[in-house]
């Protein structure tokens, strides 16, 4: 059972309960008991940018996202200067280097702006540890404790797709802003983080891309060495526009509140956006994330107003007869997502309302998804021909298709 106290503590401190997180994001009842890999859920996605003191700026205003923590050369760190940033639930790392022989920017030279760590939060990081090198997972860091006067934190790290990781984090008998090494620091941007005001509270899901013929290789990887099931399966002509296709899984942990969609190219007419993805990353990595929203039309005007560019959606979309008798009633009426450009899908649990940015970066990989969900666990099935019809016609601008 998922009680108050299998929250993470990002989502206590957003004053999120288990009812409001099944919600947002489809979470379910779940006994971790024989789970030899419990994850009870997401902890910090980490970038690596080409200038963290800029890229937090623009959490802020484009995201309405809050800075609560640093770590950087006043603090004692001279290789790279590190932003925690957060809203609801969801908290970033976003992290540049200072000195110009830094890992940081050497990875940044290679992929560009991009996400380098998926943290998660579990109960016991040894156990898990355990578990992860039985099952043949390449062990980046072994676990470790690092403390400060807050308390301690116990730490562990394990290799993923390309050079992605997941830290594995033990929060229990820490009460500091972040980490050790890190301190409390705030903007004069202007406060985000009440509830009243935030565009979004919960992480819904982070798309992986993958080398074609790798897909299932992670899909077992996940299986395997954390515990995930197969949530969802997306092949053919479900994932597919006349030109371009790919190929797509979905794995998520106990609770459902950890999902990752695995995405490879499939063989097609013209290169896919996983193709142009690969192509310009320099390899596998975080595709989109997903951000779980309570008023997707509020998020979304909010965040045009700050600059942030949306896929557009034709008119058409909107007329089509059988997209009308198939989602029924929802919320708000189809003209008030139309003149958003907001997708809307129903499956046998429910419906859902989404909408996906451009990239946000100077390189066409990286960028987000705002899920507004209304019972379904579903990732948008039906939207997916108009959504990558969409993604071609940006890929096609861009000199890419």
């Amino acid at each position: 059972m998922t009680l108050e106290r299998d929250l993470t503590d990002t989502e206590r401190l957003a004053r999120l309960d288990p009812d409001e997180l099944r919600r947002l994001v489809g979470s379910i009842e779940y006994d971790a008991a024989h789970d030899p890999f419990p994850v009870s859920g997401w902890d910090a996605v980490e970038w690596v940018v080409g200038n963290a003191t800029q890229a937090v700026h623009f959490y802020q205003s484009a995201f309405g996202m809050e800075l609560v923590a640093y770590s950087g050369p006043t603090t004692g760190n001279s290789d790279h200067h590190s932003y925690v940033l957060r809203s609801g639930a969801v908290r970033f790392v976003i992290s540049g280097a200072v000195d110009p022989d830094s890992q940081l920017a050497d990875r940044h030279r290679l992929h560009g702006d991009g996400v380098v760590d998926i943290a998660l939060q579990v109960p016991d990081v040894d156990a898990c540890i355990r578990h992860a090198r039985a099952q043949g997972a390449t062990i980046l860091d072994e676990p470790h404790d690092v403390t400060d006067e807050y308390g301690t934190v116990r730490l562990a790290a394990i290799a993923t797709y390309g050079d992605t990781r997941h830290t594995l984090v033990d929060r229990s008998r820490y009460s500091g802003v972040y980490l050790p090494g890190y301190v409390e620091r705030t903007s004069s941007f202007g406060g985000r983080g009440d509830t009243a005001t935030r565009m979004f509270e919960a992480l819904d899901h982070v798309v992986g891309n993958v080398e074609l013929g790798r897909m299932d290789e992670w899909v077992d990887f996940y299986r395997r060495v954390m515990g995930f099931t197969n949530m969802a399966e997306f092949i053919g002509d479900d994932i597919a526009t006349d030109y371009s296709a790919l190929m797509s899984k979905v794995v998520c942990n106990g609770n459902h509140r950890v999902k990752f969609p695995l995405n490879e190219p499939a063989l097609a007419r013209k290169r896919s956006q996983i193709d142009e993805y690969l192509d310009f990353y320099r390899g596998p990595g975080a595709q989109h994330l997903a951000l779980a929203t309570r008023d997707i039309l509020a998020a979304v005007d909010r965040m045009r107003d700050q600059g942030i560019e949306f896929l557009p959606t034709p008119d058409a979309y909107y007329e089509d007869p059988e997209l009308r008798a198939r989602i029924g009633a929802v919320r708000v009426p189809i003209e008030e997502l139309k003149s958003r450009g907001v997708l809307v899908d129903r499956d046998e649990d429910g419906y859902l309302l989404q909408i996906f940015t451009k990239p946000v970066g100077d390189r066409p990989t990286v960028f987000f998804e705002l899920i507004e969900r209304h019972g379904s666990a579903g990732f948008g099935k039906g939207n997916f021909k108009a959504l990558f019809e969409a993604i071609e016609r940006e890929q096609a601008a861009r000199g890419n298709f």
